[in-house]
């Protein structure tokens, strides 16, 4: 993991708030970034904060800069994402402001779960991060393995 973007984001991280709604990103996650690189924090439509570390911000201005100017869909899509994500760096701690109309659409107040998708990560409200934990449990979970070709 000595170069930047090659970080795993694995685990799960139960922070608070602090009162200028700053999250720290867990030192583990941090490893292998500077703190002048930009993460992309983007609502997603299953109500958490998707966030996208600098590799991946990359890929997807790849991918968005091949959409058609003329596809409606796609710029509709694309007007979204980008006019309400948060581009974001963390200071010498860690920590990034979120602000208060990606909070609202997680449903986080002070409390919130960060967890590991891999190559990036989310933020969750608890509330959220216990119903998405149930609905992957048992059976289920492996069912989905098995759906998705794991």
């Amino acid at each position: 993991m000595a170069q930047s973007g090659t970080n795993v984001y694995s685990g799960r991280f139960e922070h608070t708030l602090d009162d200028k709604n700053r999250l720290t990103i867990p030192s583990l996650w941090r490893w292998g970034h500077t703190d002048t690189e930009t993460f992309l924090a983007i609502p997603h439509p299953d109500a958490y904060i998707a966030v996208l570390p600098p590799l991946r911000v990359q890929k997807l201005l790849a991918q968005v800069s091949e959409m058609r100017l003329s596809d409606r869909d796609a710029q509709a899509v694309k007007a979204r994402i980008f006019s309400d994500a948060l581009s974001f760096t963390f200071d010498k701690q860690g920590r990034f402001g979120i602000n208060a109309a990606l909070l609202q659409h997680a449903g986080i107040g002070k409390d919130a779960v960060l967890s590991g998708m891999g190559d990036t990560f989310n933020i969750l409200s608890p509330a959220r991060w216990t119903e998405l934990h149930r609905s992957t449990a048992g059976e289920n979970f492996g069912d989905m393995m098995r759906r998705i070709g794991l």
